[in-house]
């Protein structure tokens, strides 16, 4: 498909704008917790049961949008899915009771999931259209609007305005914010292959082998775990194996996050500079020597071991950002139908965020929480020992599929 500079100029502000919208809808969601917490009288438990009844709802709708993704193109599904993520916001704000709320928490889940495979498909599209890299400015994108989310909740509590009225108003307002931004995707969807004509050699139809999806899979989990552990457990390891005071623990997760947001901001650059290859191989080897030295601050003297807990995080920010999009570029690289290629590394990612929380949870109850922390960064150097010959193996799944350039091309970005 011959796509214009412009055309990809208003694909790639429209993809930022569902980007930034998802991440929104996200960070008004996590920082409305605690009201629909008091406001339900859940308890920890019930909290972590509606945590992972959403995630199984995503997982499920993004092995079905995958499909939907290659029969009907990413820009349909993203018509329908970006303001659909957002209306079922309604459905938890709305919830009276428990056993309501677990239900529509798999509904918010699955709105959720179409969405991510969606938007992350059309904008490895549009990373096609501009021939170099540019997705790892989207999921800096989905961060700021995550931070907006929790900005503006907390502006409205420090208010004493209700949090369940600014869920309801989300719900109802974000959906028409897609509107304007709908039209300014990719005009027309790539020319794929008929369903049926699968690659030669066992392919998924997406340009891709069943085995480097798993490899690719495998690098998008160990990257996805490591990084969920540092979201749930950074700020509980500085105040339970570092002592620090409460008001500072929360510091630990909030250097995490910034390095992490920076980092994908300014990501494309550096995979432009290095190449997918090296930046992949560079991205394990920092997350790694960041928990590394998270692990190492314990036994430090009690003046250093803050600030080499807190370099670790950033580190491991750092390493992290930019694996999920090199690893999405990668898929796209391949060339063909992306969508249910994209959709099983997505869920294979997703799933390192569903597992990991409770897994690093019953590790460090049966032992310590520093011995939890060895399995996310044991995972942060498999980024690299399955991410690399992934990558690098690229350019035969693509000759396989007789698109070979598109592949070797990013081998060599």
């Amino acid at each position: 498909m011959n796509i214009s500079l412009a055309d990809a100029r208003r694909a790639r502000i429209g993809v930022f704008g569902y980007f930034f919208l998802a991440g929104f809808v996200m960070g008004l969601w996590a920082s409305g917790l605690p009201s629909l917490e008091e406001r339900l009288d859940l308890g920890a438990g019930r909290i972590g049961s509606v945590l992972l009844l959403i995630s199984a709802g995503a997982l499920v709708s993004m092995l079905v949008a995958g499909p939907l993704v290659d029969r009907w193109s990413s820009r349909v599904v993203c018509w329908v899915g970006g303001p659909l993520s957002a209306v079922v916001l309604l459905g938890p704000a709305l919830a009276p009771s428990y056993p309501a709320l677990a239900g529509l928490a798999v509904v918010f889940g699955l709105g959720l999931g179409v969405t991510e495979v969606a938007m992350n498909a059309h904008s490895v599209e549009v990373e096609r259209a501009y021939a170099r890299p540019i997705i790892s400015a989207f999921h800096g994108t989905w961060s700021l609007g995550g931070a907006a989310g929790g900005a503006l909740t907390a502006i409205v509590l420090r208010a004493d305005l209700d949090a369940q009225t600014l869920l309801i108003a989300a719900a109802i307002v974000v959906p028409f914010l897609y509107v304007p931004l709908a039209p300014l995707l990719l005009p027309a969807p790539p020319a794929h292959p008929e369903p049926g004509k699968e690659a030669a050699g066992g392919g998924t139809g997406g340009g891709l082998r069943w085995g480097l999806i798993a490899l690719l899979g495998v690098a998008a989990f160990a990257g996805h775990l490591s990084e969920g552990a540092a979201i749930d457990w950074a700020a509980l390891h500085a105040r339970w194996v570092l002592d620090t005071d409460a008001a500072a623990a929360p510091l630990a997760y909030t250097i995490f996050a910034v390095a992490m947001t920076t980092i994908r901001l300014l990501g494309d650059p550096i995979r432009a500079r290095l190449g997918s290859v090296n930046t992949i191989r560079l991205a394990g080897i920092i997350a790694t020597c960041g928990y590394g030295l998270v692990l190492a601050a314990p036994l430090t003297g009690a003046s250093l071991r803050v600030v080499c807990a807190w370099t670790g995080w950033a580190l491991a920010g750092v390493g992290l950002a930019t694996v999920v999009p090199v690893i999405f570029s990668a898929v796209g690289a391949a060339g063909g139908r992306v969508g249910r290629a994209l959709s099983l590394v997505t869920a294979f990612g997703y799933s390192g965020l569903l597992v990991g929380p409770a897994l690093l949870g019953y590790i460090a109850e049966a032992s310590s929480l520093p011995v939890a922390l060895i399995v996310p960064g044991v995972l942060a150097a498999v980024v690299a020992l399955t991410g690399v010959p992934a990558i690098r193996a690229l350019p035969v799944a693509s000759s396989a599929a007789g698109e070979s350039e598109p592949a070797e091309a990013s081998a060599r970005e």
